[in-house]
């Protein structure tokens, strides 16, 4: 992590656990979460390996955008695994602030291309 708290962290949801609005109190808690007794988080520097290296396979993944502010009490950053919310595995719609679908058609460089002015550090 720098030393500039993000505006903003992310959590990557695969295809299989469909996102809808409007979004719920609390979302299902996917089963690497649950085994970790946390929620893994991703900043925006760390997206790209996290698609590339987790959801290559996948063909869209949704893409949570949840305000560092609002979970900043709950957050630890755990070297070299990345950022992590210890929250009692709660994740909606009192956290996240909006989300967005990519798709893996061709690659996820064409995703994260297209989502520049959305994916903020």
């Amino acid at each position: 992590m720098t030393d500039i708290q993000p505006l903003y962290v992310y959590k990557l949801v695969p295809s299989t656990a469909p996102v809808r609005e409007p979004l719920p109190d609390q979302l299902p808690v996917s089963e690497i979460d649950e085994k970790s007794g946390f929620i893994h988080l991703s900043t925006a520097f760390q997206i790209p390996n996290t698609l590339n290296f987790f959801f290559q396979d996948e063909p869209l993944v949704y893409i949570l955008r949840i305000p560092y502010a609002r979970v900043v009490h709950d957050i630890r950053w755990e070297t070299p695994d990345g950022t992590h919310l210890y929250n009692g595995l709660r994740l909606g719609k009192e956290q996240i602030e909006s989300f967005s679908i990519w798709s893996n058609e061709n690659g996820w460089e064409k995703a994260l291309e297209a989502a520049k002015p959305w994916l903020l550090y």
